[in-house]
């Protein structure tokens, strides 16, 4: 019998089994870091997209912490292509590195690592079978896509940029936002008020675009947050906007995924 899953509010206090795993892609292979909770049962399963600078401490802990919930997780490396096993510092450097590893993502690599990871979640003998998807940053452009294209049954994207325009490849050849009216699950998305990446037009573009296709969503902006403010351990996390986005975060996907 699957486990109950502690209350939505705040992280539950569930012990945590974690490992680097690695998943086959085409003739490839993915790393990962995969989490879930270390008493038996059968539990829905989260993929959580990276931001720029890779599956870095501040990734895994978002897996952890959403393993804690009562979820089996899993955080690709979407560089494995380019550069396995990558962790950037958040930095100018490793920002510009980032941007260079990001130019080299295409839609049908991120699609293939999303359905490679999506099957790992499936497989696993302590899976319920369905899944979800968090992103943050770059990873939240990662899912938004990923949606578009997968019966996810729940996204939550975390201040995902260039969904509006075609400034990254994998948001080419048409925007990201145009692929809108083939979402089916559930899309939340979450943005800081004071998100230099993310504009107030921008927000306003992608909340009527879910509204004009009938996609059942959120959006929802954080007072006071900056870009990246869930990322503990680097310099825009806040500790305020954090605490309310887990909230956020841990409601839709037990709405969703049960």
């Amino acid at each position: 019998m699957p486990l109950k899953h502690p209350p939505t509010d705040t992280p539950g206090p569930l012990g945590l089994r974690s490992e680097r795993v690695e998943v086959r892609v085409g003739d490839g292979v993915m790393s990962a870091y995969a989490a879930c909770p270390a008493a038996p049962g059968a539990y829905p399963g989260v993929i959580v997209a990276h931001q720029l600078f890779g599956v870095t401490p501040d990734v895994r802990a978002i897996a952890d912490t959403i393993a804690a919930l009562g979820y089996v997780t899993i955080a690709p490396d979407f560089y494995h292509r380019s550069e396995a096993g990558v962790e950037l510092p958040a930095d100018e450097e490793g920002r510009a590195r980032g941007f260079a590893l990001m130019g080299e993502l295409t839609r049908a690599g991120v699609l293939a690592d999303v359905r490679a990871a999506q099957r790992y979640l499936r497989d696993r003998a302590d899976a319920s079978g369905r899944v979800g998807m968090v992103g943050v940053s770059m990873g939240g452009h990662l899912a938004y896509y990923a949606a578009t294209q997968l019966d996810l049954a729940v996204t939550v994207v975390l201040y995902a940029g260039w969904l509006t325009g075609t400034d990254i490849p994998v948001s080419r050849p048409e925007p990201t936002l145009e692929l809108t009216a083939d979402i089916t699950g559930r899309m939340v998305v979450i943005v800081g008020d004071r998100d230099h990446v993310v504009t107030e037009e921008q927000r306003t573009a992608i909340a009527q675009r879910l509204e004009a296709d009938g996609i059942r969503h959120e959006v929802i902006v954080i007072p006071d947050a900056p870009h990246a403010f869930l990322s503990v351990g680097t310099p825009t996390f806040h500790a305020t906007a954090a605490e309310q986005t887990w909230k956020l975060i841990a409601h839709s996907l037990t709405t969703e995924l049960g």
